[in-house]
């Protein structure tokens, strides 16, 4: 092992020096970061080098060049390469397919979760829709150079606030090889350029759909390394890529509570995120309970593996008689564990008792909080207690609750009579999503395009000058 001073330049190429010992390496430690401010570095990198380190940096550099490239690629290239990737995905679905099996066979001989395998699991359904993703996704307007507000001003100044690509994304999350699609088709539209790093127990369905996406970007007349896949499964690569602010602007995690955690904590860029989805349900006084009953078991029994499945359940007292009976047998008939609060256990006396911590809980499984509330108001108190701000619905026909839930209740995305599984950036029209934001600043709820670009100011004169 040796010390080495990378210099990664703006074009994104690279430059190494040796170093002569620790001290002039900027101290203890691994990785350190300098900016200098010049016209041609854009940072420097002190590593206390090995195959690890040399093999992030290389990738953080080809994805800063191919970002300068996508940025000023014109959308009918992007939205032809949409359009290719979409196509070859169905056409070499038994390739995928395959792959994916393997990680399936592996997955299950280690004991994972239903869940999990669920998650990981591709089928020929799951791949059509990460092809029609791709097609919603060519069919939007690329956010890239769209003129967001515009004045002129009284001096003749034309100002315009122009929509930009955010630049490299380093994107790493676990178990859905059919985020990978989503992710490179949202990014490269968008004008990023994109680091996949997926969980080693999806290595052969990404390396599969990988291949795929970096043929297609060729032959659509885009830059390959517009998406590259961090094949290496060490978890300390992560640590690297978290430390290259100069390089990557964004950094998105999807995955477990622990994964996002670590990179929040350890993450040297901006961090689109969110750490849990304990989802609500709540049925009003008002509300019709044959219409409550569907939505209920699609929000927790459709996909129950998933951050916008429900895991919990209010209902308000005046109907708890009439509806949690019937709630109870046909969530019990699909397998679902119920744990209630005494007054639910009154009616459904097969329930286990909840505690706090069921409350708090994001089960991803077929288990389900219950509980009675005395009205609305203890309902959303409820949720401002357990809750995590990702997705909460409420069941009602009258049209002031549903108002008044809607404004009171402070989550990324709030539904009125309907499920909570509608929280995805493909059902609210984005054509797909990245991840979805619990938090405020810059982005909230389902994130596609829009989500993934910034601004700049362009103004154009005729000779103005300032007095």
């Amino acid at each position: 092992m040796c010390h080495v001073a990378w210099a990664i330049y703006y074009d994104g190429s690279l430059e190494s020096r040796p170093v002569a010992d620790r001290k002039s390496a900027g101290g203890a430690g691994r990785f350190f970061l300098w900016f200098r401010h010049t016209s041609s570095v854009l940072d420097i990198k002190y590593v206390m080098m090995n195959d690890l380190a040399d093999y992030c940096l290389k990738l953080g550099a080809k994805a800063r060049t191919a970002a300068r490239a996508l940025a000023t690629a014109d959308g009918d290239r992007k939205n032809r390469w949409l359009r290719l990737c979409a196509e070859a995905l169905l056409l070499h679905a038994d390739q995928i397919l395959e792959a994916n099996a393997r990680d399936l066979d592996a997955a299950e001989t280690a004991g994972s979760s239903s869940a999990l395998l669920d998650r990981l699991r591709l089928t020929e359904s799951r791949l059509q829709a990460a092809s029609d993703s791709l097609r919603a996704v060519a069919a939007l307007p690329d956010p890239v150079g769209r003129v967001i507000e515009g004045n002129v001003r009284p001096n003749g100044l034309q100002v315009f606030k122009v929509g930009v690509p955010l630049g490299v994304i380093f994107f790493i999350y676990e178990s859905r090889p059919n985020v990978t699609v989503d992710a490179a088709g949202l990014c490269v539209k968008s004008g990023n350029a994109v680091i996949l790093r997926g969980g080693k127990e999806a290595l052969h369905s990404n390396v599969a759909l990988f291949r795929i996406i970096q043929r297609t970007l060729l032959e659509a007349g885009l830059p390959e390394n517009a998406v590259q896949l961090v094949d290496n499964p060490d978890h300390e690569a992560v640590g690297y890529f978290l430390r290259m602010d100069g390089v990557i602007d964004l950094a998105i995690p999807r995955g477990g509570e622990a994964l996002i955690r670590r990179v929040a904590e350890e993450a040297r860029m901006p961090v689109l995120k969110h750490y849990q989805g304990n989802c609500h349900v709540y049925v009003d006084r008002q509300a019709d309970l044959d219409l409550a009953e569907r939505i209920v078991v699609n929000a927790k029994c459709q996909r129950p593996g998933v951050c916008n499945a429900a895991e919990s359940l209010l209902v308000h007292r005046d109907v708890a008689a009439a509806f949690l009976p019937r709630i109870g047998q046909v969530l019990a008939e699909k397998g679902v564990q119920l744990r209630g609060c005494e007054v639910t256990r009154q009616f459904l006396s097969f329930a286990d008792p909840a505690t706090d911590l069921d409350f708090a809980a994001e089960y991803l499984d077929l288990i389900l909080s219950v509980k009675v509330v005395e009205d609305i108001d203890e309902a959303i108190r409820h949720i401002e207690r357990y809750g995590s701000q990702h997705t909460e619905a409420i069941i009602t026909n009258d049209l002031r609750a549903a108002r008044y839930f809607t404004a009171r209740v402070d989550s990324s995305a709030v539904f009125v009579n309907a499920s909570t599984r509608f929280n995805d950036g493909f059902e609210l029209g984005l054509g797909a999503e990245i991840g979805i934001s619990t938090d405020r600043f810059h982005a909230r709820g389902p994130c596609g395009l829009q989500e993934l670009t910034t601004y700049k100011y362009i103004v154009y004169g005729d000779g103005q000058i300032r007095t």
